[in-house]
C-alpha cells in the first residue's frame, strides 16, 4: 500500500479513536504520524502494532475494517504472513472481528500454497476440527506433520492428539505422553505463551488417569497448576477465549488430583512408634 494512501487511512482511523479507551493505539498512530515517510512502518507493519495493541479490547467497527483492509492490500504483494493473519482474524473471531471459517480457510490455502508453514498448521486445525463442514485427519495429519518437522509446537502437540485418540493413525497413549513430554522439552518462551498451557493440561489429564504412564496425582496436580496460569494469561490476557474451556479444565483437574491424593493419605497404613 502507497504510503500516501495509508497515511490517509490512518488519519481517518485516528479521528474516530478514543484515546481513554484505546491508549496504546492512540500513542503508536501519535508516533506513526511525526515520522518522515522513509521510515513509518508499512502496512503489516501497521497490522502487527494494532495487532499488539489495548489488547484484549474489542475494535471498533472502523479500527476492524481498516484492519481488513491493510492485510487485503498485502494479497497482491503475496505477502504470505499478512494473507494468514487474515485468515486467523476470520478464524477466531476475537475483538470484535466477524468469525468465517469459510474465509478463514480461503485465506489459510492462499498462505499455505506460497509456503506459509504457520497457515499450513492453521489448516490441520481446520480439518481436525471440520472447520469446512467435513473432518479430514488424514489432511490434518499432513499439515500438522509439515509444521512439526519444521520446529512448530502446536503442530506437534496436535499430532500427539491424534496418536492419543486415534484419529487416522493407530491410538497409542504411550506415544501421545511421549510427544506432550517432547513438546515441554523443547519448549521456548516465545512459544510458551501459547503452547504450554494446552500441553501442560494434557500431560494432567495423563498423569492424574494413568494414560501412558502410571497414575501419579501429585504430578497431575503440579501439570494443571502450571497449566492454569497460562491459559488464565490466554483467555484474560490475550483475549483467546477459545481456550476457556480449557482453563475450566485445568482449574476442576486440580481439585480431581487433590482429591486422589487424599485418597491416598486416607487409604495408607500410620505407623507411630
Amino acid at each position: 500500500m502507497d504510503v500516501q494512501v495509508l497515511n490517509k487511512k490512518i488519519c481517518k482511523v485516528f479521528e474516530t479513536l478514543d484515546d481513554k479507551r484505546y491508549p496504546e493505539t492512540t500513542e503508536y498512530i501519535e508516533g506513526w504520524l511525526d515520522l518522515p515517510d522513509e521510515v513509518r512502518d508499512d502496512a503489516y507493519g501497521v497490522f502487527v502494532s494494532f495487532a499488539e495493541s489495548d489488547k484484549p479490547k474489542e475494535w471498533t467497527p472502523e479500527i476492524i475494517h481498516f484492519l481488513e483492509d491493510l492485510l487485503l492490500s498485502e494479497i497482491e504483494e503475496e505477502n504470505a504472513d499478512a494473507i494468514n493473519d487474515l485468515g486467523a482474524m476470520y478464524y477466531d473471531g476475537n475483538r470484535g472481528f466477524e468469525q468465517s471459517f469459510e474465509k478463514a480457510m480461503k485465506y489459510y490455502n492462499m498462505a499455505a500454497a506460497n509456503g506459509n508453514r504457520q497457515a499450513q498448521e492453521n489448516l490441520g486445525y481446520c480439518y481436525y476440527y471440520g472447520r469446512d463442514g467435513e473432518v479430514d485427519y488424514e489432511k490434518a495429519f499432513h499439515y500438522f506433520a509439515l509444521g512439526a518437522f519444521d520446529g512448530h509446537l502446536i503442530s506437534l502437540y496436535k499430532i500427539g492428539d491424534m496418536y492419543y485418540n486415534g484419529y487416522y493413525v493407530e491410538k497409542n497413549l504411550k506415544e501421545a505422553l511421549l510427544i506432550y513430554e517432547r513438546c515441554m522439552e523443547t519448549m521456548t518462551e516465545e512459544a510458551a505463551s501459547v503452547v504450554a498451557g494446552p500441553v501442560l493440561l494434557r500431560l494432567g489429564n495423563m498423569h492424574l488417569n494413568g494414560e501412558g504412564t502410571k497414575k501419579d496425582p501429585r504430578t497431575a496436580l503440579a501439570c494443571y497448576q502450571s497449566a492454569e496460569r497460562y491459559l488464565y494469561s490466554m483467555v484474560v490476557d490475550d483475549g483467546n477465549y477459545m481456550y476457556k474451556k480449557s482453563l475450566k479444565g485445568a482449574i476442576e483437574g486440580q481439585e480431581k488430583a487433590r482429591a486422589e491424593m487424599a485418597k491416598m493419605m486416607d487409604d495408607r497404613e500410620w505407623k507411630f512408634e
